[in-house]
């Protein structure tokens, strides 16, 4: 068995690799190119972007051909229901990704490609029938309704997270595959043991990880809004199969969401559009502070790293421990940024 996940982990990398080559070339003869124009591209040339294609494809042709044709080798078919919702919200995903790279779509019409998304999947049966309450331990049943409620809203903010963080080269592939494997990990745990789940999260690593090797600074190709779209609804979607792991989802991607809401917060404090992009986000003002480009993305890499991998030991009640400690590491590491930031700026005067 443990040899169809690495069969399944090295074609999606492969595909993945070799397919980021022709994405990039589609890209640049189709002239859907992010051009450095403000303050939030980093780069200093014009990337080709759509890149989300080329993991969307390594993803729908290993998970088609492995988790359907020769699924019986890991103890039965991955249900035919979650991947055609799987593979339907990519595709819908994919086609608002391409729109809104090649015409710079306004938030109010780039929204309706992750909601539809999320509504297929809801649509599709997938579920969080129960939710696990760390104090007492006990369980709480969800109506069909809060179920579905629950799913669509975690979708969408998952799906919103690996978006707005991705403004760095690499830094929301990264820190997706980094979720992804540990989804793995958890998915063979004995108090979870799903091998069906463990494929799809270790596919979804190698599609990630093929990617991220031109993705990397210097980028030489970008997720486009399709991409880092994607790359949320996975991990969203991933979590709940994988026995309703919404804490664990939570603890890998604990900073980017944390940020996502403080910077969220303060543009509708402020009377701001909530969507639209600034450098508020922890990782440019790791960059204010002096860290270069790739320091910023290794040191958010090693913080969802450790505390991902922290919570594969950790039962429900530990879990709210090291969610409470992830919450005090935010805080230290935003106020001490912020401190940094103001020493080097009056000295700079």
């Amino acid at each position: 068995m443990n040899s169809i996940y690495f069969i399944s982990f090295a074609l999606a990398f492969l595909i993945s690799f070799i397919g980021t080559f022709l994405v990039a070339r589609i890209a640049v003869r189709r002239k859907i190119l992010d051009i450095p124009d403000n303050e939030r591209r980093l780069h200093k040339h014009p990337v080709p972007t759509m890149g989300g294609l080329a993991i969307f494809g390594s993803f729908f042709l290993v998970t088609f051909t492995v988790g359907v044709l020769l699924g019986y080798l890991i103890g039965g078919n991955i249900p035919l229901k979650i991947l055609a919702a799987i593979w339907a919200g990519g595709a819908i995903l994919m086609i608002g990704g391409y729109l809104d790279d090649k015409y710079r779509l306004a938030p109010q019409y780039s929204v309706i490609f992750p909601i539809l998304a999320a509504l297929v999947v809801v649509s599709s049966g997938i579920s969080a029938v129960s939710i696990h309450n760390p104090l007492t331990g006990g369980v709480i049943l969800l109506s069909s309704l809060w179920s579905s409620v629950i799913v669509f809203i975690w979708i969408l903010t998952m799906t919103f997270t690996t978006k707005v963080l991705d403004g760095m080269d690499g830094l929301t592939t990264g820190i997706s595959a980094i979720s992804a494997l540990v989804l793995f990990g958890l998915s063979l745990t004995p108090e979870v043991m799903q091998p069906q789940t463990a494929l799809l999260s270790i596919t979804f690593a190698g599609a990630l990880l093929g990617f991220l090797i031109l993705n990397f600074h210097p980028a030489r190709i970008f997720l486009g809004e399709g991409g880092s779209t994607f790359a949320g609804f996975i991990l969203a979607i991933l979590a709940i199969v994988s026995g309703g792991k919404i804490a664990t989802a939570v603890l890998v991607l604990g900073i980017p969401v944390m940020d996502a809401f403080w910077v969220v917060l303060q543009r509708v404090f402020n009377r701001q559009n909530p969507f639209k992009g600034d450098r508020k986000h922890l990782h440019f003002r790791l960059l204010d502070i002096g860290l270069s480009e790739p320091q910023a993305v290794l040191l958010l890499y090693a913080l969802s790293g450790i505390f991902g991998a922290s919570a594969l030991f950790l039962q429900s009640m530990g879990k709210l421990v090291l969610l409470l400690i992830l919450l005090s590491v935010m805080a230290a590491l935003v106020a001490t940024v912020f401190i940094i930031y103001k020493v080097k700026r009056k000295l700079n005067e």
